[in-house]
């Protein structure tokens, strides 16, 4: 395996022997064996590990045993420790996503700031498998098809050649020592539910399926090769860039055979998401100056161009609701719904606001708290300042200089997450309700 190993980064050309790689180690199998891989052949590298605080005593039991195995070999080492549970309540996703991003944006941090060429994790042949039925779950295009990829920016997967089975036998007969995390056996995670239950019946359908598998992979990326060199040429065709201002001709756009589809491939390498790209395709018709904002950037609609603009520092930012709107996608990702049910139910919940919607001028605007800010806080006749009312709710710093409010000219009607102003409730009066809600976390 150890010749395989060093065959698939030379044929992949993952990584000259003269670079420095960081290797993402966790304590499992997986890493452990990508570990002694790099051990024994000579290459120049350095360990990372996340300690996610998931686990209790197996989380510090599995940094532990990292923390032992460099040491004895003496090779650079990086540990760090994450409030993984308060990251996604703070910004409202889910666990595995807050752990994906944290470890990825601490890996990169180590590598800058340690000059690394590149970092490695252990991903092998069966995530490949795992991340493709995810992704079909989910609703992904070629791109999702394709998978997991040997190389992408500053990660490479030295791995990917061998399976899970290859590798734990590998393990087993070189006595490498790593920890087993229990958690891989729990079929709430979706991952686990495709390892353990949907995988092994197309096992048991067709004993090649492996092999058939990584082929089929492969055919799959000879298509999306095709289809980004054509995607690239007709990019060409509608796109000017210039400077931090990016162009695109609408007219020249709706001449393409396909011109969704190339709309998406540009909006997307700008974190605009297939929603939000449909909405703006949608939108290709209507009256020029319609906004449309990811996390990164601002697009807006003219005549005959879409102008994209990377966004200033957040707190210089300010978003509008137009009535009619029905999404918003920064600074959060928000649903907005008008509603006629005199019947309805208040949904007592800080990330939902209900809002009498007459008592609304058109357009609200999202803007971040400044000190002086006051409001009248839902149930109370007083005013208060914005600050005040953080430091009576205990709330961390961290999180008031995350906060934005939703304003009606200079009046606060919510600050976003947490209370609305009881001047916009709704009353036995109400005959019509504006809800919105923020479906995801703060982007800025």
């Amino acid at each position: 395996m150890l010749a395989a190993f060093k065959r698939y980064i030379e044929e992949k050309r993952l990584f000259h022997p003269g670079q420095r790689i960081l290797l993402a180690v966790s304590g499992g199998v997986d890493s452990m064996v990508l570990l002694h891989m790099f051990e024994k052949s000579g290459f120049s590298y350095g360990v990372a590990h996340c300690n996610f605080q998931l686990r209790g005593e197996d989380s510090e039991n599995d940094e532990e045993l990292v923390r032992k195995h460099v040491l004895v070999h003496g090779v650079p080492s990086f540990f760090t420790k994450f409030d993984t549970r308060e990251f996604a309540r703070i910004h409202s996703i889910s666990i595995e996503m807050a752990a994906r991003r944290l470890r990825y944006d601490y890996f990169e941090k180590v590598r800058r700031e340690n000059n690394f060429d590149l970092i490695a994790t252990a991903h092998h042949q069966d995530d490949l498998t795992e991340t493709f039925f995810l992704n079909l779950s989910r609703k992904t295009g070629i791109k999702g098809l394709t998978g997991i990829k040997e190389k992408s920016r500053n990660i490479i997967r030295p791995l990917l050649f061998a399976g899970r089975e290859e590798i734990e036998s590998f393990a087993r007969a070189n006595y490498i020592e790593y920890r087993e995390d229990f958690t891989n056996n729990e079929l709430i995670y979706q991952r686990n539910f495709i390892r353990h239950k949907i995988i092994p019946l197309f096992h048991e359908l067709n004993p090649a399926f492996r092999g058939n598998f990584a082929e089929t992979i492969n055919n799959l990326r000879a298509v999306e090769d095709v289809y980004n060199h054509t995607i690239n040429n007709e990019r060409e065709k509608v796109i000017i860039e210039s400077n931090d201002r990016i162009s695109i001709n609408i007219r020249a756009l709706l001449s393409l055979p396909f011109p969704q589809i190339v709309l998406y491939e540009i909006l997307t390498d700008y974190n605009f998401n297939p929603a939000l790209t449909e909405q703006v395709f949608m939108g290709l018709a209507s009256e020029p100056g319609k906004r449309y904002y990811s996390r990164t950037h601002r697009l807006v609609k003219d005549r005959e161009e879409l102008f994209l603009t990377p966004l200033p520092e957040a707190k210089d930012q300010i978003f509008y609701i137009e009535e009619g709107d029905m999404e918003l996608f920064a600074p959060y990702d928000l649903s907005i719904e008008k509603i006629n049910d005199i019947n309805f139910e208040i949904i007592k919940d800080p990330l939902v606001a209900c809002l009498d919607f007459d008592k609304l001028d058109f357009p609200l605007l999202i803007r971040k708290w400044k000190q002086g800010d006051y409001f009248q806080p839902l149930g109370m006749n007083g005013f208060k300042k914005l600050s005040d009312f953080f430091i009576d709710e205990k709330i961390p710093l961290h999180k008031k200089e995350e906060a934005w409010i939703l304003c009606c000219g200079s009046k606060i009607i919510w600050i976003m997450g947490y209370r609305i102003d009881d001047r916009f409730k709704i009353t036995s009066k109400t005959k019509h309700i504006l809800k919105i809600e923020i479906r995801g976390g703060v982007i800025y």
